[in-house]
C-alpha cells in the first residue's frame, strides 16, 4: 500500500504542476519557484508534514519537498546554532540533493547533443 500513496502523492502535486502549465500563463520557472514557496509555507502551518506522512517519498522529491526540506533544515539549525541558523540550515539540509542534481546533469551532458534550432 505504501507505493500507492507514494504514486497517488507524487501524481496529484505532479499533475497541479501540469495543470498550471497548460491552463494557465505562468511559467515553468514560476511554477518551480511556487512549489518551492508553497512547501515552505505549508511545513510553516504544519499542512506538509501530515502529506510526507501519508505519500513519504511521493511528497518529498517534487519540488514542494525542496522547500519542506529547506523549512525543516533552518528550523533544526536555529535550534542548534541559534541565529546564524537562519542561514546555514536550509543549505546545509538540502546540500545532499543539490550536489547531485549537478553531478547528474553534468554527467548527462556529456552524453547530449545539444543543437540551436
Amino acid at each position: 500500500m505504501t507505493y500507492l500513496f507514494v504514486f497517488i502523492t507524487g501524481g496529484i502535486i505532479c499533475a497541479i504542476g501540469q495543470v498550471l502549465i497548460d491552463k494557465t500563463k505562468i511559467t515553468p520557472a514560476r511554477i518551480l519557484s511556487l512549489f518551492v514557496t508553497l512547501g515552505v509555507i505549508l511545513t510553516f502551518l504544519g499542512i506538509y508534514e501530515p502529506i510526507v506522512n501519508f505519500g513519504k517519498s511521493g511528497a518529498t522529491v517534487p519540488i514542494s519537498g525542496f522547500g519542506y526540506s529547506l523549512f525543516k533544515g533552518t528550523v533544526k539549525a536555529i535550534e542548534e546554532k541559534g541565529f546564524i541558523g537562519i542561514f546555514t540550515g536550509g543549505i546545509t539540509a538540502t546540500s545532499g540533493g543539490i550536489a547531485a542534481a549537478i553531478v547528474f546533469g553534468f554527467l548527462a551532458s556529456l552524453f547530449a547533443k545539444p543543437s540551436l534550432k
